[in-house]
């Protein structure tokens, strides 16, 4: 037992006395960090676009549906579920989707313009923005704006993002269709 404990302490002497053991370690301590925010802000960055792919083909979902249903007009409540049935990876979509929808003349284009209202969670039960169900042969624009928590808050991706009070970042999508009569 002391002849290998010996060696052992012999073999450690060894490589205290080498010189280019530590080029490799000081080299990876360097390009770590570097390797793991781009690791992080690309994994932030892909759910984001993962949450704004699902809430557009939601919104293009519900639309279409809208646009070659029966004549009927569904109610804000309706298209937000259907909304939300079709995004199927957003977490607490109901809760953290709002929508707003306005006809428009074709003659006299009027768009959604000016600035996206969306959910705050520090909000006490928030009304329902304009939302106005159209006529058949209606221009109507649908904007849906959706809130989430960013997976890494405080690295530089989601610093550099706009956020609320609460921390939440937005994501906004629009649509445009016209009613098709009965």
């Amino acid at each position: 037992m002391m002849h290998l404990i010996t060696r052992l302490r012999r073999r450690a002497a060894l490589l205290r006395r080498r010189e280019d053991g530590g080029t490799a370690t000081v080299e990876f301590m360097i390009i770590l960090p570097i390797y793991m925010a781009l690791l992080i802000m690309s994994l932030e960055l892909s759910f984001i676009t993962l949450r704004q792919t699902m809430l557009e083909r939601g919104l293009d979902i519900t639309v279409r549906d809208i646009r070659l249903g029966t004549g009927t007009s569904p109610t804000h409540d309706a298209i937000k579920k259907r909304i939300c049935d079709e995004a199927l990876i957003i977490v607490e979509c109901e809760e953290s989707l709002r929508l707003e929808m306005v006809p428009s003349d074709m003659r006299n284009l009027t768009t959604l313009g000016g600035e996206v209202l969306c959910t705050d969670k520090e909000e006490e039960g928030a009304p329902v923005l304009k939302f106005t169900p159209g006529q058949q042969n209606q221009l109507m624009f649908l904007r849906a704006c959706l809130k989430f928590d960013p997976i890494f808050p405080t690295w530089h991706l989601a610093r550099t993002l706009s956020r609320d009070n609460s921390g939440q970042v937005a994501i906004v999508t629009m649509s445009a269709f016209v009613q098709e009569p009965l």
